[in-house]
């Protein structure tokens, strides 16, 4: 996990968008310097983590796309529908928000998980970009909408977005309890599609991806879902999930990035 360079996992969708100016990847734990639980690519400064280690695994993701870190923007993140506008450079303090949005070239726009689904959309005839981190409380709470009515409102058109849902953890490792589950049935019935019986009475396995790709071709973007489960692949991916359950102490994130290259 110390290889020099990451090597991040690339949508079939958004890898369309390449030579329309557009630079995507989804990074996995490998390719960075971290040790021990954090082992490899962790740039989760609200980990427990080495600074200097995090700061170096974000210089790598960075430099993946020929940029500075301060091209690098990421969020303090907190469940919400809230999206924020990047109009330059890192500066200052993370804005707490899950989505942000740009139509300027050369930032990267990154958001961080650990089991909640990043989402990477560009609208490359407009040349606006967007990513999203949706965790249950934001896909529930409208992050996905909101985040393409942000692009909207600098010049993308959502027939024309793409939507690509990268790694995040699937429902066959996903199991909540009643409580969760009458929260959505009381939201919309409809959404107890998304549930079904575990082997513990009174719980479920929740499919966030697919109510997530739903929610996404609902508001009218093309959406595709890689389908890999962070909890499963170890090797690959940081787990909230899987590091409660071994009662472990804290936990890495990962990265997934977007960004318009620069003409």
């Amino acid at each position: 996990m110390t290889s020099k360079r990451p090597s991040p996992l690339q949508s079939p969708a958004l890898g369309d968008l390449d030579r329309s100016g557009i630079a995507h990847g989804f990074f996995t734990r490998q390719g960075g310097v971290s040790e021990g639980l954090y082992a490899g690519l962790n740039v989760g400064i609200g980990s427990r983590d080495v600074p200097e280690h995090v700061r170096e695994n974000r210089a790598r993701v960075a430099g993946w796309f020929d940029q500075d870190l301060d091209r690098l923007a990421t969020l303090y993140q907190i469940h919400s529908p809230d999206v924020v506008v990047v109009n330059g450079p890192v500066t200052g303090d993370r804005p707490e928000a899950d989505g942000q949005v740009t139509n300027m070239p050369g930032i990267v726009l990154g958001v961080l998980t650990a089991d909640c689904g990043p989402v990477l959309f560009a609208d490359a005839e407009a040349g606006v970009i967007g990513a999203a981190h949706a965790g249950w409380k934001g896909a529930f709470d409208g992050v996905l909408e909101n985040t393409i009515a942000a692009m909207e409102k600098l010049g993308a058109q959502r027939q024309n977005i793409v939507a690509s849902l990268g790694p995040s953890i699937s429902q066959a490792n996903y199991e909540v309890g009643p409580e969760f589950y009458e929260r959505f049935e009381a939201r919309n019935r409809d959404w107890t599609q998304f549930f079904t019986p575990s082997g513990k009475e009174g719980h479920y396995l929740f499919d966030l991806p697919a109510l997530t790709v739903s929610r996404l071709s609902a508001a009218g973007v093309k959406a595709e879902n890689l389908d890999i489960c962070t909890y499963a692949d170890e090797d690959r991916f940081f787990s909230y999930r899987r590091t409660t359950h071994r009662k472990e102490p804290d936990y890495g994130r990962q990265i997934s990035a977007i960004m318009l290259r620069e003409a």
